[in-house]
């Protein structure tokens, strides 16, 4: 086996020390096929008030601006779909907020990665990221032959789903590549475009970001457009709709991260309990959570928002 060989191996097997559900190594190079893609989709507004996605254009498209040097770009996907869900009838939180705020914790795996490749590789360039920075997160793991982009946009991997958390470690070192994952295993199906409330999941594989309820929940500062009122199906923090749907996500299956756990007021408030909600019991409930990005003030305009 050649040094190349042994160090692609060892990379696999230690993502999965980690945790990583799949680990998949592509060449970082420019995203030619991406960038009339990305053009089109800033130029249609499809970000809405998602400015910052008009930055760092070149960046997006070439990982080789992120990192100096950059050879390889190694993508993972790491499980959060959880054992125990909400109460149907209650105001509903995306699941990937259930538990501990993802950045931190696979940040903190990706950089014990990175340092156990030190040891064992030598001196390299890395840098980690866990959308977190301008990087095509989910086209790179296709690119790594970790699944295809479905019709939703999102990464579904053929034999657990789409309920993953993407992260990358860009580098300066070489690797025996992966495959891009080239068969669109979606074929007819229509579920994630049926199901869009408020017809966010556009008929050519893309998504206007402007119309989707995580957009207006978590990154819209300003107040609901009035016009999607009774559109949201009780969706207070983010949306699954798209993936509760996914036929390929009967294959997912629940997550062994302690840290993602849920309090377990979030499983079982009702409405009541979430409208009467105070600042200090969201926070004691929400005190790792990416719900925190909303803030409380962000939280209560959702639901009163929803309250029929």
């Amino acid at each position: 086996m050649t040094q190349i060989e042994k160090h692609t191996s060892w990379v696999k097997k230690e993502a999965k020390r980690l945790g990583f559900d799949f680990c998949g190594i592509s060449k970082a190079t420019f995203l030619e096929e991406e960038a009339p893609r990305l053009e089109a989709w800033l130029k249609n507004d499809f970000h809405g008030e998602m400015r910052y996605m008009e930055n760092h254009f070149d960046k997006r498209l070439d990982p080789r601006l992120l990192v100096p040097g950059a050879k390889s770009v190694i993508s993972l996907l790491y499980n959060y779909y959880p054992e125990a869900a909400q109460n149907k009838s209650s105001y509903q939180i995306s699941k990937y907020a259930y538990g501990e705020d993802y950045h931190h914790v696979i940040r903190k795996k990706l950089n014990e990665m990175v340092d156990s490749m030190q040891q064992v590789m030598g001196n390299l360039n890395a840098r980690v990221f866990t959308d977190s920075a301008p990087v095509m997160e989910r086209t790179w793991a296709q690119k790594s032959g970790l699944g295809w982009l479905g019709k939703n946009s999102l990464l579904i991997n053929k034999s657990k789903g789409s309920f993953f958390f993407l992260a990358e470690i860009i580098l300066d070192m070489e690797f025996i590549y992966d495959s891009p994952f080239k068969t669109d295993h979606c074929g007819t199906c229509t579920r994630c475009i049926d199901a869009c409330p408020t017809q966010a999941i556009l008929p050519n594989n893309t998504v206007d970001g402007s119309k989707c309820i995580s957009y207006f929940t978590i990154e819209l500062k300003e107040e609901i457009p009035k016009q999607f009122k009774d559109s949201f199906e009780d969706w207070a923090f983010g949306c699954d709709i798209c993936q509760d749907v996914c036929p390929w996500n009967r294959f997912s299956l629940p997550h062994k991260e302690k840290k993602f756990l849920p309090d377990q007021r979030l499983l079982h408030f009702d409405k009541n309990d979430w409208e009467e909600i105070t600042e200090d019991v969201f926070k004691e409930i929400f005190k790792r959570s990416a719900v925190k990005r909303t803030k409380f003030s962000g939280f209560k305009r959702n639901i009163y928002f929803l309250k029929k």
